[in-house]
């Protein structure tokens, strides 16, 4: 793939151009990337939550193929879809257990890449004299689909937050882009090697297991929305997205409901002058509402206007695609439209990451790792999971357990979080209490830092059942956070962020609420409506 594109700035927004084309779409193009700020409260707003920019051709990208499959096929779109190595980094997150029915969920992480490597992206994105510099990861969001694809959630990152980038290496060349110095913007990973460390900065965030990813630029964003055919949005009033000194996007609206599509399409998702309170916050509504609208148009139009609509669609969408290994073919791309399609709207709930600010970026909240907990759980963000029953009593494992002072026993500290550093010494601690109790070989492992939410004691093969068991029920550890797990060689203790201190374990409480910090929107809600900041509005 292109390794070019910008480092986005707040200048992009005054980029002068002689064509009507730019000046329509580059005079908001602060309000696609900007990379660098004063951290005024003028400037800040600007920041706030813009992880939905290109939303959009995000899932109408993989939902395409549930237009029907006989134009999906032809052999020239498979050569259309560009590809690249899944995760570059390090280390790696263990995929999530099968449910009793032996079913796993599904994590795609959608990219939207600010690059200006081709004439197309850099007439749309403007900022002309960055053109061929490092790409932005300017739009990041989670698209995970439950195990039993009953439900989908969306979780958006915002470009600004500050984490710490892995290391990681490109395969293409073997080059080494070392772990970032400290916290850095969470746009600047796509710079590191590609999509594939990007995944691996949201696996070492997050904690969640990623399958798969879908990247997408500029150009893509314009030619997926016009070959849907409209999508409906919703203004309270009319709007023109423009001030005095020429700022906005220059979309331009009555009141009312109306269908954009194409380059209108791309103005309403930029748009932040004029809505609400011009605050980066207003366009993600906007965006999180589009995004509503196109996945009703997608499912409510299954076979669209016409076989050469739909032929376009297909076309549109392997050209604009970026995907690992796991979706390189229309084929994958199809299969993963009809899972997703399998969810109905009402089911669907996009969020974005809780934040704070720091000066003018932000970081994650403890309301952040809670809605990351959910997902790893693979627990609806809509709340409207049935009511699991009692636990039932275990099956007796195969094997009995050895004897206590027989039995081998690796303990991992595994207590860091996105807000906390690793608690000291607790493998150590708790090595000492198994031996306390009896567990004489139980060892502490230093060599391995996971990150786990919550403790689990981890076994690989059926065998070692009962050992896992026993090493659970002697501390007071849950059967349910027993796994078997062929990323580990032996019984693996790994001593959870809910495990920072003291002997005793206690099972965190069961609060599986989405934080009202993440601002949940359903996807099926068809009632809402933009409000337009009166200083924008016209008559």
């Amino acid at each position: 793939m292109t390794r070019s594109g910008v480092q986005g700035e707040d200048t992009r927004e005054d980029a002068a151009d002689a064509s009507e084309r730019e000046k329509t779409v580059r005079k908001d193009a602060d309000e696609a990337v900007d990379g660098t700020g004063d951290g005024t409260e003028e400037s800040r707003p600007r920041r706030r939550r813009r992880a939905l920019r290109w939303t959009a051709v995000l899932l109408a990208a993989v939902l395409a193929g549930t237009a029907g499959a006989g134009y999906l096929y032809y052999e020239h779109l498979n050569d259309n879809i560009r590809q690249d190595a899944l995760n570059l980094g390090d280390s790696k997150v263990a995929a999530p257990t099968p449910n009793a029915a032996g079913q796993t969920p599904l994590n795609i992480l959608v990219i939207g890449s600010d690059a200006r490597d081709s004439e197309e992206n850099q007439q749309l994105g403007g900022a002309r004299e960055t053109f061929g510099s490092t790409p932005l990861a300017d739009v990041q969001m989670l698209v995970h689909l439950s195990a039993d694809r009953s439900n989908m959630s969306v979780v958006s990152m915002p470009r600004d937050t500050l984490l710490e980038i892995p290391k990681c290496t490109d395969p293409e060349d073997g080059t080494v882009y070392p772990a970032s110095e400290g916290r850095v913007m969470t746009n600047q990973s796509l710079g590191h090697g590609g999509p594939g460390c990007t995944v691996a900065t949201w696996q070492e965030l997050t904690g969640i297991h990623i399958d798969h990813f879908v990247m997408v630029d500029f150009a893509g964003v314009v030619s997926m929305a016009d070959a849907v055919g409209g999508v409906p949005v919703c203004v309270d009033a009319n709007i023109h997205s423009r001030d005095g000194a020429g700022h906005g996007s220059g979309l331009k609206l009555e009141k009312g409901t109306h269908p954009v599509k194409g380059e209108q399409a791309l103005q309403w998702l930029r748009t932040r002058y004029g809505f609400e309170d011009g605050s980066d916050l207003a366009r993600a509504k906007a965006q999180h509402m589009y995004l509503n609208s196109m996945v009703r148009v997608l499912r409510e139009n299954a076979t669209l206007s016409s076989p050469n609509r739909l032929r376009r669609l297909a076309e549109e969408a392997t050209e604009a695609l970026t995907v690992d290994p796991g979706l390189d073919s229309v084929k994958k791309l199809y299969d993963l439209s009809t899972e997703l399609r399998t969810v109905k709207p009402e089911r669907i709930t996009m969020t974005t990451m809780p934040n704070r600010y720091v000066g003018a970026r932000v970081e994650p909240t403890e309301d952040a790792e809670q809605l990351f907990r959910l997902v790893r759980e693979d627990i609806a963000l809509d709340g409207k999971d049935a009511k699991e029953k009692p636990d039932a009593e275990p099956e007796p494992p195969a094997d009995p357990a050895a004897p206590d002072d027989e039995l081998a026993v690796q303990v991992r500290n595994g207590t860091r979080t996105a807000e906390r550093g690793t608690a000291p010494g607790r493998a150590n601690a708790i090595a000492g209490l198994l031996v306390e109790r009896g567990f004489t070989k139980a060892v502490a492992d230093p060599s391995v830092l996971p990150s786990e939410d919550r403790t689990v004691i981890r076994y690989p093969s059926a065998d070692l059942e009962g050992d896992a068991r026993r090493v659970a029920e002697s501390l007071g550890i849950p059967a349910s956070s027993v796994k078997r797990s062929t990323d580990v060689s032996g019984v693996t203790l790994v001593v959870g962020a809910d495990w920072r201190e003291g002997t005793a374990y206690r099972e965190p409480g069961s609060d599986d609420s989405t934080p009202e910090s993440a601002e949940a929107l359903n996807g099926a809600d068809d009632s809402a409506c933009m409000h337009v900041n009166p200083g924008f509005t016209w008559s």
